[in-house]
């Protein structure tokens, strides 16, 4: 038992992407479906699932996984409501929490594995690196939560409380085995298919 739960932000409107950008096709299935399987794969204990726009065509996809699904009613004023929704959902049942985009579909169960790693390690924050740059995803230990609730902001996310306690972050190197990239356009969606899968490796 890694004492760790899966996070996955799958709430947002996708206004550049002309809407239902979670429920386009890639690779033969829905968007969201891609982080779906890498929690699966995953050596976490538990994953919860943030919804908002069409939430209910998402759940759909959500529940032949036997995730939990938290509704976001506060979906529309930015990312970081779904942080505090997921956060909030979470109880008293887990030690930590990795938190994930659903418009990353080549991130991949090995990089999630990593930060749990890291958190078995000792980190108390962990943040997946690609070229040295952080990215997401981005694990957080049950003791910052207080403080990290209190820095969520608009569509910010946790970026406020990562650039104020850098000090606290172990960054885990992801380049070989997942690729950051995100969704915000039907073209970028596109471009995606001709990019290489995620390379196998060790957690």
């Amino acid at each position: 038992m890694s004492g760790v739960a899966a996070v996955l932000l799958a709430a947002g409107g996708g206004s550049r992407f002309g809407g239902g950008k979670l429920l386009a096709e890639f690779r033969g299935k829905p968007l969201v479906c891609h982080a779906l399987e890498a929690i699966r794969e995953s050596p976490v204990d538990g994953a919860f699932v943030v919804v908002g726009d069409r939430a209910g065509e998402v759940r759909k996809f959500v529940e032949p996984y036997g995730f939990s699904v938290v509704e976001n009613a506060e979906w529309g004023r930015g990312q970081s409501t779904s942080v505090a929704a997921g956060l909030s959902a979470l109880g008293s049942d887990f030690d930590a929490a990795v938190v994930m985009l659903g418009d990353q579909p080549l991130v991949g169960a090995v990089a999630v594995g990593r930060l749990v790693r890291a958190f078995e390690e000792g980190a108390s924050v962990a943040v997946a690196t690609y070229g040295g740059k952080p990215r997401n995803p981005v694990l957080f230990s049950r003791e910052v939560w207080p403080e990290l609730m209190g820095e969520l902001r608009g569509d910010e996310g946790a970026r406020g409380f990562l650039r104020a306690r850098w000090d606290l972050v172990t960054e885990v190197h992801c380049d070989d085995v997942a690729n950051p990239s995100d969704v915000d356009t039907r073209e970028e969606l596109a471009a995606l298919e001709d990019v290489e899968p995620p390379a196998s490796g060790e957690f």
